[in-house]
């Protein structure tokens, strides 16, 4: 009797590392693909397959130092379901490379998804491919976002999103939450259970899950997760924070509920605590940076310089040319 034809893989995945991609993100990925792709711990690439590529075959490095050696060049994306792109750091050299950016928008053009993990987000929007689409940011690297591509507007309080045949996903252990949803979608709930009990984990988080974070660089510590996902947006909409109403229908509240949370565990309330968020922004650039006040003003949602100056100095009882003068006239601090 002849052994019967091997099964066809029902989640075909290609990653394609970036120079410098974070380590965690991939392995987090590809570890839920291997132990839902086999029974046990076999890690036979059965209901599921997977392959490494960089834009020219050889090794790459990964942010940590450790050496990846690919299964490959760029291969036709016509045979994945999908195409994931890891990215890394965006500070140490340009990030960008022809070749890649050619790949991807044949992939697109082929109708291949496209998931962007960690700071890949920042390859598909310059290979133009996120115009009109949602596409998720980690907190860390939001504002290197906006500086990069003002026009964009990104979400930073989710764990991932997904418009369309476009995937965006914040990284680090958030690329686990990702795949899980993948398993499921294609392999089922039963596999992408499996796979995350193996990997001691107690569920995939949704996609809107909140982002972990400290708030404003030290904020309040806070217990409700959709009012740390409140904050988020705040944090990362200083020049136009939403009003209470918006804010509270983004995070799946009513405005009183909103209302109840800001008051029961920070005693103030939503709009009170945006704008002392925008004034300690305010402060800070004041203090650390050489941008005219007028600058400064429209980044922190203040309607001019004037508007600027009387509100910074009614919260910190001087103004911003007299914060600046002691900021300058101070002895640097040893580090």
């Amino acid at each position: 009797m002849s052994p019967p034809p091997p099964r066809t893989a029902r989640l075909k995945v290609a990653f394609v590392l970036l120079p410098r991609f974070t380590l965690l993100p991939f392995a987090g990925f590809v570890d839920m693909l291997r132990l839902a792709a086999d029974e046990g711990d076999m890690s036979r690439q059965i209901d599921c397959r997977w392959t490494t590529m960089t834009a020219d075959g050889r090794p790459v490095r990964a942010s940590c130092g450790t050496r990846i050696t690919p299964d490959g060049g760029l291969t036709p994306p016509r045979g994945f379901d999908y195409i994931v792109v890891v990215g890394g750091l965006i500070h140490q050299g340009p990030v960008q490379d022809p070749a890649v950016t050619g790949y991807l928008r044949t992939a697109a053009a082929a109708g291949v998804p496209l998931v962007g993990l960690c700071t890949a987000v920042f390859t598909l929007i310059h290979a133009g491919l996120m115009r009109d689409r949602q596409c998720c940011v980690s907190w860390y690297h939001h504002r290197d976002l906006v500086q990069a591509f003002p026009d964009v507007t990104p979400v930073a309080d989710r764990l991932f999103v997904v418009d369309g045949p476009r995937i965006t996903c914040a990284g680090g252990t958030g690329a686990v939450d990702l795949a899980a949803w993948l398993v499921d979608r294609h392999l089922g709930a039963a596999a992408a259970r499996k796979a995350l009990n193996i990997l001691v984990s107690d569920a995939a988080r949704p996609a809107d899950a909140p982002q972990p974070m400290a708030i404003g660089d030290g904020g309040p510590e806070v217990r409700d997760p959709r009012l740390r996902q409140a904050l988020r947006i705040l944090d990362n909409t200083l020049a136009t924070p939403p009003r209470t109403g918006d804010l509270a229908r983004r995070v799946g509240l009513s405005r009183r509920q909103l209302e109840r949370l800001f008051r029961d565990e920070l005693e103030t309330t939503p709009s009170a605590y945006a704008r002392r968020l925008r004034l300690r922004h305010g402060h800070w650039l004041v203090t650390r940076t050489g941008r005219s006040f007028t600058e400064i003003a429209q980044e922190c949602g203040f309607a001019d310089a004037s508007h600027f100056s009387r509100n910074l100095k009614a919260a910190y009882g001087t103004t911003p040319q007299a914060l600046r003068t002691a900021a300058q006239a101070a002895p640097p601090s040893i580090p």
